[in-house]
């Protein structure tokens, strides 16, 4: 159970902060959809500064002696590049949705179209291969173990213990606060009043004083923000701490989860464990003991392994079938804000 656990939050974290990104940018009147884009150049920027702090030698002191402060450090300095990195990336679809009144779904499209052949085009100028990879693996350099927490690796912790502090990443729990703290900004503060009030009436936030442009700049660059964040946890936790412009659909997956959850953090976050735990017996089917009984049932059950990799697409269909007539989006994103129109 367990393994269990851990592994959905792997699957379920980048989905979550993910999903948030397309709410900061849709309840400002943004359709976002190049989520996916996004996180795929959020990645490969993650991926490549850390390959470049190894490569100067600055934290190798640092992993030598066990320091894993230190080797946290450089993930939180490389989840704040990686955000700067999606924001710059997300200023070209505001500039084309706000400034060119553009078609925001072909603007997102083309995005998505863009990212992966500009990451493959970087990589095979900086490596001359088709993939990017950090030196040794996350879980020699970022994962915290017990064992730096100040207990013996024979140490038993408990459920909570063994579940939450050993073999874990600081990653994971800094999206779950990043997550908390921006759904409050969004709903218990002025601005994110201000920004949702964009997203429903951009004429009647207009006539109160607010900067309708300057807040849809706003929503799209913190969606770009965590968008890039989010790719770079799915690489540093799920895809062996490497880049090659693919992130497995995870940002049309979290396109899913918002649109499942209403647009609401919370049901975001139940949508977001729901789709993490089928993610998770996708990746891990063949691994799960669920009872602790040492039987692999999953694995025993005569299913294709094909079946197993579908799962989550499928699910994300059936869910999204029953579930996306009840949905309600801000009733105006997509459409370009015209300042004269009333």
């Amino acid at each position: 159970m367990t393994f269990l656990i851990q592994q959905t939050l792997l699957y379920a974290v980048p989905l979550m902060i993910v999903a948030l990104a397309g709410v900061f940018a849709e309840r400002s009147g943004i359709i976002n959809l190049a989520l996916e884009g996004i996180m795929i150049f959020g990645a490969f920027v993650g991926v490549l500064f850390v390959q470049l702090m190894q490569q100067s030698g600055a934290f190798d002191g640092a992993k030598a002696d066990g320091n894993w402060l230190a080797l946290q450090g450089l993930m939180l300095l490389a989840m704040l590049v990686t955000a700067a990195a999606g924001t710059l990336f997300s200023l070209l679809l505001s500039f084309a949705s706000v400034n060119l009144r553009a078609d925001q779904t072909i603007g997102g499209t083309a995005l998505n179209l863009l990212a992966p052949a500009l990451v493959l085009f970087l990589i095979r100028i900086i490596a001359n291969q088709n993939t990017l990879y950090i030196d040794g693996d996350a879980a020699s350099w970022f994962m915290i173990r017990k064992s730096d927490l100040g207990f013996s690796r024979s140490d038993n912790l408990g459920f909570l213990g063994e579940t939450f502090l050993h073999r874990v990443y600081l990653a994971t729990y800094v999206c779950i606060l990043l997550f908390v703290v921006l759904s409050v900004i969004l709903y218990k503060t002025r601005f994110g009043l201000r920004l949702r009030s964009c997203g429903e009436n951009p004429q009647a936030a207009d006539s109160l004083g607010i900067n309708v442009y300057r807040m849809r700049y706003a929503g799209t660059s913190i969606s770009g923000a965590l968008a890039g964040i989010g790719g770079f946890v799915y690489a540093l936790t799920t895809a062996n701490c490497s880049s090659n412009g693919d992130v497995a659909g995870f940002g049309f997956l979290a396109l899913a989860v918002m649109i499942f959850g209403n647009w609401k953090p919370l049901n975001i976050a139940g949508a977001a464990l729901l789709f993490g735990l089928f993610k998770c017996v996708a990746a891990s089917y063949t691994s799960i003991d669920i009872n602790g009984d040492g039987v692999y049932l999953l694995a025993e059950i005569p299913i294709s392994v094909h079946f197993y990799r579908m799962l989550p697409y499928l699910i994300t269909l059936v869910v999204l079938a029953f579930t996306s007539k009840k949905s309600r989006a801000p009733k105006a994103e997509g459409v370009p804000y015209d300042k004269g129109q009333r």
